[in-house]
């Protein structure tokens, strides 16, 4: 595992809910990242953040980490749960809420 493969994984292991995005939540660089921020927050559950775009190694790392070629993706307990899509149609359906709660995380009521 190099370096950059064994930082992720301490990270997503780490961190109950991890996301991987481009900026930040206050200044998401992209529209798919600043989507997955605004469900985040509207759950208001505790997450963590690494921006991708501050290290190219970080940015091609994560994508063969998941084995998933786009950006953001969020982890949960540890577990890829997906992309920008995904998880705003698992919010639309309400499932990722549900989910989070499994999980045994805290949201906003």
């Amino acid at each position: 595992m190099s370096d950059i493969q064994a930082d992720i994984k301490a990270q997503v292991d780490a961190n109950p809910v991890m996301l991987f995005m481009k900026g930040t939540p206050q200044f998401p660089q992209c529209g798919f990242s600043s989507v997955v921020v605004q469900i985040l927050d509207h759950l208001g559950v505790d997450y963590q953040t690494a921006n991708v775009l501050e290290s190219d190694d970080l940015r091609n790392g994560i994508k063969q980490f998941s084995d998933w070629p786009t950006i953001p993706q969020l982890y949960v307990k540890g577990e890829f749960v997906g992309g920008c899509d995904i998880i705003r149609e698992m919010f639309e359906q309400g499932e990722l809420r549900e989910f989070l709660k499994q999980q045994g995380l805290a949201l906003a009521e």
